[in-house]
């Protein structure tokens, strides 16, 4: 499986400026990812109360309505690489008036910084993808770690799969990887091979390029405690 998947070559401090200097204008071209982001979302059925985590958070769209879904009584974790997504997101929280139910955290996804089994829920969308092949079993593992027993995990990514766009895709990113610096992943079989039973998939497509949509669950009885 991994020897068909290209690799991510760039680092994270060069991932890190790049971000950075996109995100002030990042919603301009990142909006077709919009409607598989509110999709996943609508899939994990956040509630009133929950904890809840997005790896990936970008300009905040996902923090905003989490926050909005879990109320006063929940919180909203968000973890990304880049200070100057932090920035953007803030703004948009405090703009909503949701800051407040809301905990940034600039740093590396493969090592989060909270404590077993804190999440109802983690979220990611069009960020897993951005890991190479190593890291993708690090960062779910973490995942997996964080989740609660029972909890849910809902993720969207670029999907492998064949055809011209995929494979002209591929060969762009090949050669220009600190530019296009993600990939098509096997979704579905990554998250399955981490321990996770997957409950729902959906596929669709971005310009031509799959995408796949997975909710998933950390195996075991909910922790309701």
């Amino acid at each position: 499986m991994d020897s068909k998947v290209s690799r991510v070559c760039r680092t994270q401090e060069e991932a890190k400026k790049l971000y950075d200097r996109i995100s002030r204008f990042y919603d301009l071209f990142a909006f077709p990812e919009g409607k598989y982001r509110d999709r996943v979302l609508e899939l994990l059925s956040i509630k009133t109360g929950e904890t809840v985590l997005e790896i990936g958070f970008g300009t905040g769209h996902a923090l905003v309505k989490m926050a909005e879904l879990v109320g006063e009584e929940g919180k909203v974790y968000g973890v990304d690489i880049s200070p100057g997504m932090m920035e953007v997101s803030k703004r948009r929280l405090r703009k909503a008036g949701l800051l407040d139910r809301v905990e940034l955290y600039c740093g590396d996804a493969s090592k989060l910084p909270y404590e077993d089994n804190k999440f109802d829920a983690v979220f990611m969308s069009f960020t897993l993808e951005l890991f190479d092949t190593p890291e993708i079993p690090k960062v779910l593992g973490e995942v997996k770690r964080v989740l609660k027993s029972g909890g849910r995990f809902g993720v969207v990514s670029m999907s492998k799969g064949e055809g011209l766009v995929v494979g002209l895709y591929e060969w762009l990113h090949e050669r220009f990887p600190r530019y296009l610096d993600c990939r098509p992943i096997y979704l579905s079989e990554v998250v399955k091979v981490a321990g996770f039973v997957v409950v729902h998939e959906e596929k669709g497509r971005i310009f031509g390029l799959p995408v796949e949509t997975v909710i998933a669950l950390k195996p075991g009885r909910k922790d309701r405690g």
